[in-house]
C-alpha cells in the first residue's frame, strides 16, 4: 500500500494572450508538397506557427493579434493558391439526406466527367499501341486525334498547377506529371510531322521495359494519353475516399435536432435550434431528439444516446436529471431547461475535438512532409541524369527519353502525404461513432508505448453514488422490519449514506412509515420515534449496553468487505447492520481483464481508506492498490510511477484528476466526468464505461500501425521504383498506373480502420 505525500497540483499554462488561432481553407493544392509550400511560407511570417492538411485541406494557424488574417491569406495568395475562412454552418433541412452522396459534390462531378471523357477516348489509343494486330494503316493519325483532347484538356488541372508553381518559383507533383505527359506528346507530335512516324503503313510495337527504336519513327501517345487517365481515375478515386474518410464526421455534426418547440408563456412555438437560448424550456415529445444540452423539469422518460455515445441502453431520466443534445426521447413527454446551447454543448465540442485531431500531424507525417517537399527538385536531376546516362552509355535518343519520362511519372510521392490523414480521418472518425474522442495525432504514439494503466476509484471503476447493499437482521428481528425502521428515519436525514439507506429501503420495502420526533446528533447519528418505538440509527445505536456479538460481527465483517457499517437499534437494544457503499460497475472486472491483454499493468488510485481500496480491487481483479491519497497528490504518484521507468495512462473522471491526467503519458477522460478532466485528457471516452478505455487503446494503436503502414507502403514504393525507371524497365504507361494506384492503395489502407470493432 503506497501513500503519498501532498504537493500542490499543477495546472497546465494557458496560451499567450497576445496570439490567436484562425483557420483557413486551402484550395488548388493538389499533392503533398504543395501543403508543405504553403505551410513553409506561413511559417516564415513573425510569430506565425501553422500547420497545413492536404487530406482535409484546412490550415491550422497561430498568429499575433497585431497580424491581420487578411495578410496570412495574401501570404498563400502569393504562393498560388487560395485561401479563406470557412463561414458557419447553414441549418440542414430536417429532409437532407445524413451522407451527400458524390453527386452531390460539384469538385467530384467535375472531376468524374473529365475522367470519363478521358478514360474513353485514351482506351482505343492505348490499345492501338499495344496490339499491333490493330494497328491500321494511318492508325497514327486517329491515336493523335483521340489522344490531343485528352492530354490537353484531360490533364489541364496537372498542367494549370505546373504553370502557377513554375509562376512562383516551385516545383510540385503535378510538374513531375505535367512534364512527362507533355514531353511524351510533343516527341509524339515531331515524330508525326517532322519524322517517319506518319508515314502511312507504319507498324509499331509495345513493351512493358524501355525498347530501343528509330526515334524518329517512335510515338509515345498511348503513354501521354494512358497516363493522364490512369491519373485522373486515381485523383478521383483519392478524393472519394477523402470524402468518405470524412463522412464519420459530418455524420457526428448532422446528428443535432434541425427545430425545437420553446415553451413560450404556456404555449408551444416551434423555431430552430439555433436560436435557443440558455434558460429556455422546450418540450421533447417521444421519438424526438432532444434539442440540446439541458435538464429535465418536467416528466419522466428513457432517453437513447446510442447515436452519440454507442451506448445501446437506453437510460431513464426524470425531473432532476441531465440530457445531451442529439439523444433520442423513447419514452414519454419531456420538458427540457437548455443549459448549453451552440458551440458549447457536448455534441459541438465532440465535433470541435474529432475535427481538431484530423487537422493534426503525427511526428512521422511531419518527416514525410519535409522529404516531399525536397523530393520534387532530386526527381528532376534524377531525370535529367537519367536521360544523360543513358543517352552517354547507348547513344539512343528514344531510349534515353523513355526513361527520363518514366522517371518523371514513377516519383509522384502522392500516397506519402496522403498516409498519415486518411489514416487519422477515418480512425478518428471510427473512434467518435463509438464515443472514444482522440484529441491529437500525437496521442497515438503514446498509446504504443504505454506498459501501466491507473485507475481512479470512485466514479470510474465504481458509479460514484453510495447505495445499500448488505442487510444483516438479529435473531428475532424480521429484515424487512429492520429496514423500514431505519429508512423511515433515515430519510429525515440529508447525509449522502442517509439517503442511501432510505432510497434502498424504499426499493425493497415500499412505503416507508412516518417519523415522530427526528433529531440529528453530530457524528453520532439519528434518531426519531417510529410506531411507537424509539429508533437510533449510527454509532447511538453501538453504544447500547446490549449490542449482541452476532451484530458486532456483522458490522466488522461488513467493514473489512469496505463497506460503510450502520447500525440499527430500537428501545435500547441493538437489532441489526445495514451496509452501504459504492457500488462497483457491472463492467469493471471485464475491462480491467481487457487493459491487461492489452499489455498495461493496472493501478486502483484512491482517496478513499485502504480497506474499501482493496476491496475494490479484489472485485475487479487488480493486484496494485494506491489508497489514501490527497487530490493534490496525484500528480506525484503519476511523476513517481514515471520515475521508475514506467509510461503511464490515467483514466479519471473529476476535477481532482485534472493535474494527474494532464501529467500522464496518456491521459484517458471520461465523458461522464467534469469539463476540467475532459480538458485535461489527451483521448475523451464518451460513454462512462470502462470497457471503452481499452477499445481506445486498441482504436489507437491500431491507427498509428494502419499510419505506419501506409508510410512504409509509400516510401517503399517510391525508393523501389525510381531505380527501375531509371534503368530502363519500366514504360511510362505502366509508370503511371502504378503511381496512381499507389495512392489508391494507401486510402484503401485507412478505410479498412471503418471496420473496427
Amino acid at each position: 500500500m503506497t501513500t503519498t505525500a501532498a504537493t500542490p497540483a499543477h495546472a497546465t499554462t494557458a496560451a499567450e494572450p497576445d496570439l490567436r488561432e484562425v483557420e483557413l481553407l486551402i484550395g488548388g493544392m493538389t499533392c503533398a508538397s504543395c501543403a508543405a509550400r504553403v505551410e513553409k511560407k506561413l511559417n516564415r511570417m513573425d510569430g506565425v506557427t501553422a500547420t497545413v492538411n492536404y487530406a482535409t485541406e484546412k490550415a491550422r494557424i497561430t498568429h499575433p493579434v497585431t497580424t491581420p488574417v487578411a495578410d496570412l491569406i495574401a501570404t498563400v495568395v502569393r504562393t498560388g493558391y487560395t485561401a479563406e475562412q470557412p463561414s458557419p454552418p447553414e441549418p440542414v433541412a430536417e429532409e437532407t439526406p445524413r451522407e451527400a452522396t458524390t453527386e452531390d459534390d460539384p469538385e467530384l462531378s467535375a472531376l468524374r466527367r473529365r475522367l470519363t471523357v478521358s478514360a474513353l477516348l485514351a482506351a482505343p489509343v492505348v490499345l492501338l499501341a499495344m496490339v499491333p494486330a490493330l494497328q491500321f494503316d494511318n492508325w497514327q493519325w486517329l491515336s493523335l486525334t483521340l489522344a490531343a483532347p485528352v492530354v490537353v484538356w484531360g490533364g489541364l488541372p496537372f498542367h494549370r498547377a505546373a504553370w502557377t508553381n513554375v509562376r512562383h518559383g516551385a516545383a510540385t507533383m503535378d510538374t513531375l506529371v505535367s512534364l512527362g505527359t507533355l514531353a511524351a506528346f510533343g516527341w509524339s507530335l515531331w515524330a508525326l510531322f517532322f519524322g517517319d512516324a506518319g508515314m502511312p503503313g507504319m507498324r509499331h510495337g509495345f513493351d512493358f521495359t524501355v525498347s530501343r527504336a528509330d526515334g524518329a519513327s517512335a510515338i509515345y501517345l498511348e503513354a501521354a494519353a494512358g497516363v493522364t487517365a490512369f491519373l485522373l481515375l486515381g485523383r478521383w478515386l483519392e478524393a472519394r475516399s477523402k470524402r468518405r474518410a470524412g463522412a464519420a464526421l459530418r455524420a457526428l455534426m448532422e446528428l443535432g435536432a434541425k427545430d425545437v418547440a420553446v415553451l413560450r408563456q404556456g404555449r408551444e412555438v416551434r423555431i430552430p435550434v439555433a436560436r435557443l437560448a440558455v434558460g429556455d424550456r422546450f418540450v421533447v415529445r417521444p421519438g424526438e431528439k432532444v434539442a440540446t444540452d439541458g435538464t429535465v423539469v418536467e416528466g419522466s422518460s428513457a432517453v437513447d444516446a446510442s447515436l452519440l455515445t454507442g451506448e445501446s441502453v437506453p437510460v431513464d431520466v426524470t425531473a432532476g436529471d441531465a440530457v445531451t443534445g442529439a439523444t433520442v426521447n423513447a419514452g414519454g413527454r419531456l420538458v427540457v431547461e437548455a443549459t448549453r446551447v451552440g458551440a458549447d454543448t457536448q455534441l459541438a465540442r465532440m465535433a470541435k475535438l474529432v475535427e481538431d485531431a484530423q487537422g493534426g500531424k503525427a511526428e512521422v507525417q511531419r518527416l514525410a512532409d519535409r522529404i516531399s517537399a525536397v523530393f520534387v527538385p532530386v526527381v528532376l536531376l534524377i531525370a535529367t541524369a537519367t536521360f544523360g546516362g543513358w543517352l552517354g552509355a547507348t547513344g539512343d535518343t528514344v531510349a534515353a527519353f523513355t526513361a527520363a519520362v518514366a522517371v518523371l511519372i514513377i516519383a509522384c510521392p502522392c500516397a506519402l502525404g496522403l498516409a498519415t490523414p486518411t489514416a487519422l480521418l477515418v480512425g478518428t472518425g471510427r473512434g467518435a461513432q463509438l464515443g472514444i474522442l482522440i484529441k491529437g495525432p500525437e496521442v497515438l504514439e503514446s498509446t504504443r508505448r504505454v506498459d501501466t494503466v491507473v485507475l481512479d476509484k470512485t466514479g470510474t471503476v465504481t458509479t460514484g453514488r453510495t447505495t445499500l447493499h448488505e442487510v444483516y437482521a438479529a435473531e428475532g428481528t424480521d429484515e424487512k422490519e429492520l429496514l423500514r425502521y431505519a429508512g423511515a428515519v433515515e430519510h429525515a436525514s440529508e447525509h449522502p449514506v442517509a439517503r442511501a439507506i432510505a432510497a434502498g429501503a424504499e426499493e425493497r420495502v415500499g412505503a416507508l412509515p412516518a417519523v415522530e420526533g427526528f433529531e440529528n446528533v453530530p457524528g453520532r447519528g439519528v434518531r426519531a420515534r417510529v410506531e411507537g418505538h424509539e429508533v437510533v440509527v449510527g454509532r447511538l445505536a453501538e453504544n447500547t449496553s446490549r449490542l449482541p456479538q452476532d451484530v458486532a460481527d456483522a458490522r466488522d465483517e461488513a467493514e473489512r468487505n469496505g463497506r460503510t457499517a450502520v447500525v440499527v437499534g430500537w428501545d435500547g437494544e441493538a437489532r441489526g447492520v445495514v451496509a452501504v457503499a459504492d457500488t462497483v460497475k457491472e463492467t469493471s472486472a471485464e475491462a480491467v481483464a481487457a487493459l491487461r491483454r492489452l499489455g498495461l499493468e493496472p493501478v486502483l488510485l484512491t482517496g478513499d481508506n485502504r480497506t474499501v481500496a482493496e476491496s475494490v480491487a479484489r472485485a475487479v481483479g487488480i493486484d496494485e492498490v494506491i489508497a489514501e491519497v490527497l487530490p493534490q497528490d496525484k500528480v506525484d504518484v503519476i511523476r513517481r510511477l514515471q520515475a521508475e521507468g514506467r509510461t503511464v495512462a490515467m483514466v479519471g473522471d473529476g476535477v481532482n484528476d485534472a493535474a494527474a491526467l494532464a501529467t500522464a503519458d496518456l491521459g484517458l477522460a471520461m465523458g461522464t466526468g467534469t469539463d476540467a478532466a475532459i480538458e485535461a485528457g489527451d483521448l475523451t471516452l464518451v460513454r462512462g464505461d470502462l470497457r471503452v478505455a481499452g477499445d481506445a487503446i486498441r482504436l489507437s494503436r491500431k491507427t498509428l500501425t494502419t499510419i505506419k503502414g501506409n508510410l512504409v507502403w509509400a516510401f517503399g514504393y517510391n525508393v523501389a521504383a525510381l531505380p527501375l525507371a531509371a534503368a530502363g524497365l519500366l514504360n511510362p504507361m505502366i509508370a503511371g498506373a502504378a503511381m496512381a494506384f499507389s495512392s489508391v492503395f494507401v486510402v484503401t489502407n485507412s478505410l479498412r480502420l471503418r471496420t473496427f470493432r
